[in-house]
């Protein structure tokens, strides 16, 4: 049977409130609970069950059996509370790795919001600072083994380095996922934080391409990449450095600029780089009307301009994001709402999310792993305008879609089946 527990997510262990019953340990469980009634939906339960109605009940009302001697009253109020106290470290835990997400992503945009300045007036100290940031970033990363790639919260973060931080982070864990070099992942890393750096020397209305653009403001947005390749000169970066800025809109088709190079002409920091800047302003236009789910993103870049990409990058890109990535809107095969947060990755095809559930406050929603409920997966991604609102307001999808990485370990505070 196809079960819904009209209790909160503190009243009971499994992982969601609706689910299909498939085990014995479940129905132990579910008796241990001491409900007089359990409701069922006929509509998704297997064929023998989609009929069965208890004596003296309404249809989707099935009675547990009233025989079954229940646990002592010391024992349950026992077993209860200690699954409150677990569930409410889980939460703890889940807020704290957030929050430290948050803090590091908050500090690597305040130190990027000082390197333009700096690097006009202290080149050499942007230089060390920003080789501190992204040495740092590298470091971590390494250590880490496993790597889960997470949604920050709204709003976190300086807004004018929250692009070229994004595209640093994402850059970076693409290119562990290729298998690059400490020394190689610390050129991809400089690239991508320093690769529009020259644009504080333009007009802001040239700062992004836009359809509208005049011929003379597309060239002189496109004089950026000049801009911050002799910046960087200035800095004194490495010789791979100063060539994946110079590259970064370069496309493997020949489409880019300013050279309109080919694939086998471009160096590897300006693969990585340049794909994941595409995937960020895909996800973080300026108009925010214009803004792609990250699902709608991975599938255009995909079905639609794969010529543009590496084709080997493109495809550890994908396999790493997930096909949804974090940040992504779904529909779970239950029929429920949820919100992608973080995906391992290792193994990216079951993400993390947090489920829409009236019965429980936002606040104290739980991150469910879909690796533990094989049986529940995602049937289908949406944009955030399908959701109905009190679906949109519970899981408030991100108008800035920004990432950091964190350590993948096994107590990170996720719901457990």
């Amino acid at each position: 049977m196809f079960i819904q527990l009209d209790l909160g997510w503190m009243q009971h262990p499994f992982p969601v409130g609706s689910f299909r019953v498939a085990s014995e340990a479940q129905i132990d469980t579910l008796r241990s609970l001491g409900l007089k009634q359990i409701r069922y939906v006929p509509g998704k339960s297997d064929p023998e069950f989609q009929a069965v109605r208890a004596p003296g009940t309404s249809a989707g009302v099935a009675q547990t059996m009233p025989d079954e001697p229940g646990p002592e009253p010391g024992s349950e109020q026992a077993a209860q509370a200690h699954r409150i106290s677990a569930l409410r470290a889980q939460l703890q835990a889940q807020h704290q790795a957030l929050a430290a997400c948050d803090q590091r992503f908050l500090i690597a945009t305040r130190t990027c919001l000082r390197l333009g300045p700096l690097a006009d007036k202290e080149p050499i100290q942007a230089r060390a600072q920003g080789e501190s940031l992204v040495g740092g970033c590298v470091d971590e990363l390494l250590d880490n083994g496993e790597s889960v790639i997470r949604l920050l919260s709204e709003g976190v973060g300086e807004r004018n380095a929250l692009h070229p931080v994004n595209v640093m982070v994402l850059s970076l864990l693409l290119g562990k996922a290729e298998g690059a070099s400490a020394d190689a992942l610390r050129e991809i890393g400089l690239t991508a934080l320093f690769h529009d750096l020259g644009k504080t020397r333009l007009p802001a209305h040239q700062w992004v391409r836009n359809p509208d653009m005049t011929a003379g403001d597309l060239l002189g947005y496109q004089k950026h990449v000049a801009h911050s390749v002799a910046i960087a000169r200035r800095m004194g970066l490495p010789a791979p450095v100063l060539r994946g800025i110079a590259e970064h809109h370069e496309m493997a088709d020949g489409s880019g600029f300013p050279e309109g190079l080919s694939g086998p002409a471009m160096g590897n920091a300006a693969r990585v780089v340049g794909l994941v800047n595409y995937y960020d302003r895909l996800c973080n236009p300026v108009h925010g009307a214009q803004a792609l789910t990250p699902h709608e993103a991975l599938s255009l870049m995909f079905a639609k301009h794969k010529a543009k990409f590496d084709t080997r990058i493109l495809g550890v890109f994908i396999r790493m994001m997930g096909i949804y990535p974090p940040g992504s809107i779904v529909q779970l095969v239950n029929d429920r709402y949820a919100i992608v947060v973080s995906v391992n990755s290792s193994r990216p095809l079951k993400p993390r999310v947090i489920v829409h559930d009236p019965q429980v406050p936002k606040d104290e929603a739980l991150i469910l792993d879909l690796e533990t409920v094989p049986e529940l997966g995602i049937r289908r991604s949406l944009k955030p305008t399908q959701l109905p609102r009190e679906a949109l307001d519970y899981l408030s999808p991100r108008k800035r879609i920004c990432y950091f990485f964190e350590r993948a370990v096994d107590h990170q505070g996720l719901a457990q089946p």
